[in-house]
């Protein structure tokens, strides 16, 4: 397994003075650039994207085969950074590779997050689910294609090509994540569930509860709202790393 360096995790470099971190976990067939409308720090807090293999400078690597495998390059790669009171988010299939970070670190008595923060994501004994699940490669480029319009541009076939092979290898990746009984984390977990969100319901996170001690939230938006970096989420964000300073 090739051990990769913090400089390819993190497109920014971590300042020493950050009273805390929040590592940024991108969604399936996503770069770190989603986060683009995030701020860099809040109260000396510091959210930092993180780069999974495959996208943008990491095109030439693939995916591993796990979520496990997975979160142990990625912890090979950021636990320098974890220095400091840290969490990670994860919004819909990243939430379950920040649910395996953590384990891991459990596991290897680590540091340990603040907090594990899950967005618009079921727990790992009740998936895998998700609309693209079922989709073709046809029906996954009708979304890429959509989605770069929604973003006011032209859906280039080279780009919606790389883009497809990314997000089928996600989609797999996720398939294959099978956890009959899920392991406690000893940290807080804080469930993030969105009011309009039409593709995971707030009230199918219910299973969090026994993957530790779960504190549930509901924000005003639709599945992709994390995106516009609404104040009340980054807030509840800091407000884990606050409580452990």
């Amino acid at each position: 397994m090739t051990v990769i360096g913090a400089g390819a995790w993190l497109p920014r470099q971590p300042s020493p003075a950050a009273a805390g971190r929040v590592f940024c976990l991108p969604h399936a067939g996503y770069g770190a650039g989603v986060f683009g409308k995030w701020p860099d720090r809040l109260s000396g807090i510091e959210f930092l994207p993180v780069e999974l293999p495959g996208r943008l400078t990491r095109f030439g690597e693939s995916m591993p085969d796990t979520f496990g495998e997975l979160a142990h390059d990625m912890i090979d790669g950021l636990g320098r950074y974890l220095d400091v009171p840290f969490a990670f988010f994860g919004h819909c299939w990243s939430g379950l590779i920040a649910y395996d970070v953590t384990t891991q670190l459990q596991a290897a008595d680590g540091p340990s997050p603040a907090c594990l923060y899950v967005s618009s994501q079921v727990a790992p004994q009740d998936g895998p689910v998700g609309r693209m699940l079922d989709m073709d490669d046809a029906a996954l480029t009708a979304e890429l294609e959509s989605t770069i319009r929604a973003q006011g541009k032209d859906p280039h076939p080279q780009l919606v090509a790389v883009c497809l092979a990314m997000l089928r290898a996600d989609v797999e990746l996720n398939r294959r994540y099978i956890v009959p009984e899920p392991l406690r984390v000893t940290c807080p977990i804080t469930a993030i569930g969105w009011t309009d969100d039409d593709e995971v319901r707030p009230e199918q996170m219910a299973g969090w509860s026994m993957c530790g001690d779960t504190t549930f939230e509901r924000f005003d938006g639709h599945h992709e709202r994390f995106l516009d970096a609404p104040p009340e989420l980054l807030e509840a964000l800091c407000a884990g790393i606050r409580r452990s300073v």
